[in-house]
């Protein structure tokens, strides 16, 4: 079976819910916290595997409990972690999520995630031209490039999610397959806002044209919009009772990866993975929401 390679983040996402933010020197009661296994790599590797893809993850961890935790996870979702390093003195990255009535509020350590940056031997060993590479921007943005860089030469599919958005993102483009942007993210790519949205199709031709990589936009409850032939095409969102959209984007990318990777057109593709993401926001949490093959047929 051709493979998904997902390179980028690991977490413990800790969720704690409290009415409101506590102001400087003020120590609030919170009323429960949940913890998660998360960050976007752990994330689009969980979301790939759910729906029968072999897959690996190239990452990195801290030596302590969350990083043994998060370890023992992943292996249960059936991925590949000969490539998740444990590195001493350091912590498993940490996404600290203050769930609030509204909304939420997140501070973010990235920890170990920082220190994943001698990837070539790891993607090297594990990747040839029959397999996709994922890629996000919550590792060293030097790492991502370099990963695009090998996949691109060995002939593989390489997939940018370019999230959270930083500017080089334009710099590797010649090395990027299929980009897979949110509109605010879009809106980054592009250098300006959208400021009206009957706008929005033909800014994406416009990108489209001036690029040869495969443009994809995450539009939340709009669907999902994508270029081919010089037209979009929108793949309108179902309708569902929302819980939680936390891990959506990623339960998206995973599952177009792993489409890709068993041969699927991108238009099939993305039909399958809206299906996926839409079900995966009818549940809490990220990785918790996730679907498998089976529920998604049936949905």
């Amino acid at each position: 079976m051709n493979k998904v390679i997902v390179l980028g983040s690991i977490n413990m996402d800790m969720v704690m819910e409290t009415d409101r933010l506590p102001k400087i020197g003020e120590t609030l009661l919170g009323e429960t916290i949940d913890y998660y296994v998360g960050g976007k790599g752990a994330n689009q590797a969980v979301a790939a595997s759910r729906v029968g893809a072999e897959v690996s993850l190239i990452g990195k961890i801290g030596d302590d409990t969350f990083g043994s935790k998060v370890y023992k996870h992943l292996e249960n979702e059936h991925i590949d972690v000969s490539a998740v390093i444990s590195e001493k003195n350091i912590f498993t990255g940490v996404a600290s999520i203050f769930k609030l009535k509204e909304d939420n509020a997140i501070v973010v350590l990235p920890g170990a995630n920082m220190l994943l940056t001698n990837i070539d031997s790891e993607l090297n060993e594990r990747i040839t031209a029959k397999d996709v590479l994922l890629t996000q921007l919550e590792i060293p943005v030097d790492t991502v490039k370099k990963g695009l860089q090998l996949a691109k030469s060995k002939g593989a599919i390489t997939i940018l999610n370019p999230a959270p958005y930083n500017d080089q993102v334009t710099d590797m483009l010649p090395f990027v397959d299929i980009i897979t942007p949110n509109e605010t993210e879009f809106e980054g790519l592009l250098g300006h806002r959208i400021p009206d949205a009957d706008q929005f199709e033909q800014e994406m031709l416009t990108w489209s044209k001036a690029n040869d990589t495969q443009l994809i936009v995450t539009r939340g409850g709009e669907g999902i919009s994508y270029t081919t032939k010089n037209e979009v095409v929108t793949v309108p969102a179902e309708k569902v009772t929302i819980v939680d959209t936390t891990g959506a984007g990623d339960t998206f990318n995973g599952i177009l990866a792993a489409c890709l990777a068993k041969g699927m057109s991108t238009s099939e593709a993305i039909k399958l993975s809206g299906k996926g993401a839409t079900l995966s926001i009818t549940k809490l949490g990220a990785q918790t929401g996730m679907p498998t093959l089976a529920e998604i047929e049936a949905f």
